[in-house]
Formats: C-alpha cells, sequence, structure tokens
C-alpha cells in the first residue's frame, strides 16, 4: 500500500524589537516565502512602529505625551488617540471598572495611558496587512499575547486549515506549561504578576495587584482577550460576571 505523505507548509520567522519588546511574525503556507511576504510583514512592522510612535510614554514625541503635556489637544493629535479613549471608556463600562487607562504617572497623579490596550490593539491592526497573502497562516507574537490570524482563503478547519499549538505559561513555575490551546484562528493573552511582579493596577483600591497567578484569555481578538486578561485578574467577582455576559466569545483560564 502507498502512502501518501503531506508535506508541511513552508514557514518563515521575523522578529523586531518594537514598543519596548520583540515582536516576532511567523508565517506558515503557500506564501509565506518570497516578495509578497517580505512586503506584507514589512507593513505589518510598520504599524508597530506607527503605534509607538503615538501611544509610547518612553518617547516625549510621541503623541500621547505631547498631549499629557498640554503641548496638542486631542483633536490636532493622531485620530488613533481618539479612538484608544473610546475605547478604553468601553472596557471601563463593560469591566465593571476593573480596567482603565488612567494609571499612576509615577510622580503621585494619574494621567490617560492606554498602555493596556494599545499592544493587543497593535497586533490586531498589523495582522490586518497580512490576511492577502494566499493560503498562508500568520502567528504574531507580542512580549508573550498573541493573535492567529489566517488568510482570506484559509480554511478554518479540516485538512487544509493551519493550527498552531500555543502554550500557556504555569505562574508558580515558569519553566513549566500548565496547558496548550490548538488555534487556526484567535487570540491568547495572559496577565499575571510571575513575569513582571506587580505592576497591574487596580483603579477601584489605587494599588497594584501583587497576589500570584494568572489569567489567560483566548477570543477573536488581541484587543479584547488583552483587555479582559488584566481585568478578570485585577477584578472581583462583579468582573468575572461581566465577563460571561458581555464577552461570550471569549473563554478565561484563572491559574
Amino acid at each position: 500500500m502507498t502512502h501518501t505523505v503531506t508535506p508541511a507548509p513552508a514557514r518563515r520567522a521575523w522578529v523586531e524589537h518594537v514598543m519596548g519588546m520583540p515582536i516576532s511574525i511567523h508565517l506558515r503556507g503557500a506564501s509565506a516565502l518570497g516578495e509578497a511576504a517580505e512586503r506584507a510583514v514589512a507593513e505589518a512592522f510598520a504599524v508597530f512602529r506607527e503605534m509607538d510612535r503615538i501611544f509610547s510614554t518612553y518617547r516625549d514625541d510621541s503623541d500621547l505625551m505631547r498631549l499629557r503635556r498640554e503641548e496638542v489637544v486631542l483633536s490636532d493629535a493622531s485620530p488613533l488617540l481618539h479612538e484608544a479613549l473610546a475605547i478604553g471608556e468601553q472596557a471601563e463600562r463593560d469591566t465593571v471598572g476593573a480596567f482603565t487607562t488612567l494609571l499612576p504617572t509615577g510622580e503621585g497623579d494619574l494621567a490617560f495611558d492606554p498602555t493596556g490596550l494599545v499592544k493587543g490593539w497593535a497586533v490586531d491592526r498589523a495582522a490586518a496587512r497580512l490576511l492577502d497573502l494566499p493560503g498562508t497562516s500568520a502567528c504574531l507574537n507580542a512580549g508573550g499575547d498573541l493573535l492567529v490570524a489566517p488568510s482570506r482563503d484559509l480554511p478554518r478547519q479540516g485538512e487544509s486549515s493551519i493550527a498552531w499549538r500555543v502554550g500557556i505559561e504555569n505562574p508558580h513555575d515558569r519553566s513549566q506549561l500548565a496547558s496548550t490551546v490548538s488555534l487556526t484562528e484567535g487570540a491568547v493573552a495572559t496577565s499575571g504578576t510571575a513575569a513582571r511582579g506587580a505592576h497591574l493596577y487596580d483603579p477601584r483600591t489605587g494599588g497594584m495587584v501583587g497576589r500570584t497567578g494568572s489569567v489567560t484569555v483566548v477570543g477573536p481578538t488581541l484587543l479584547w482577550a488583552d483587555i479582559w486578561a488584566t481585568a478578570l485578574f485585577v477584578g472581583d467577582a462583579r468582573t468575572a460576571d461581566a465577563f460571561d455576559r458581555s464577552a461570550p466569545d471569549y473563554l478565561s483560564t484563572v491559574i
């Protein structure tokens, strides 16, 4: 009997340090190699650099920092700043106050800082530049949170689909995986204190959350998976109830 072996899809990866973190783009499929992929990946990384120019809290010349210093008004800054403000307001409502874009500055006050949503949003926007590569699936990883984005023509199920196996770190022993998720499309975001310590702000107490553990959220977009992962780690039973009501397409895992 003759067995036909299906060759593994071609694959290629790129990595750049943008927005203060390593960001990788992995392609698998028919268009992973070649000039079209190079161009699409370059456009995707350009999105990350644009988001950094607008939202960085480490660049004095970013639109965000100029706005905070009152050198410009919101109407004169990038339209994405206005959009971030609207997303943040929606997230605060949906999470019953567990997510906020008013964060401590280190000088004893609070200021508009959409850091908690910008990374996921940037990944979603960058992935859009990769959707027209025929027969190809992309996996974008930004600081451990990631999005799997198949091209428009690629099946989401069946033998012709391309699945990515995503490991979820055990926050109590970072050398181990707590579980794995297989995705042909969608996002995985994790919030906790294992990697960066008590860096997540609880707007309801006015302090940082220092407890151990993590929350991982899987869903259609990294923007909202990341928002909900943060909110569920910071929040309480009211936030969990709001998640069940407001995010039916997202699943959470608490470790």
